[in-house]
């Protein structure tokens, strides 16, 4: 999965405070700052490559991982974003 530029973006996420880009390299991600109702939202955007495609449409799963001290809320949305 590619994470990709929206007409929406209004803000890069870089890696945080103290990050061991040695150990674990985090690139700059795009992100629209927004809001949901009342709740602040952060979102991005990501191109599937065939191979991805193939593996959805064969059963196979996307795993969604946050590191995160706390619970965070997570949405995914399954519409095709143009």
């Amino acid at each position: 999965m590619q994470k990709i530029q929206h007409p929406s973006n209004n803000g890069v996420l870089g890696a945080p405070a103290g990050w061991d880009q040695a150990e674990l390299p985090c690139n700059a991600l795009p992100i629209t700052c927004t809001h949901v109702g009342d709740l602040p939202a952060v979102l991005s955007y990501w191109r599937l490559d065939a191979g991805e495609l193939a593996a959805l449409n064969a059963g196979g799963a996307v795993r969604l991982w946050g590191a995160q001290q706390w619970r965070p809320l997570w949405l995914m949305w399954t519409r095709i974003w143009s």
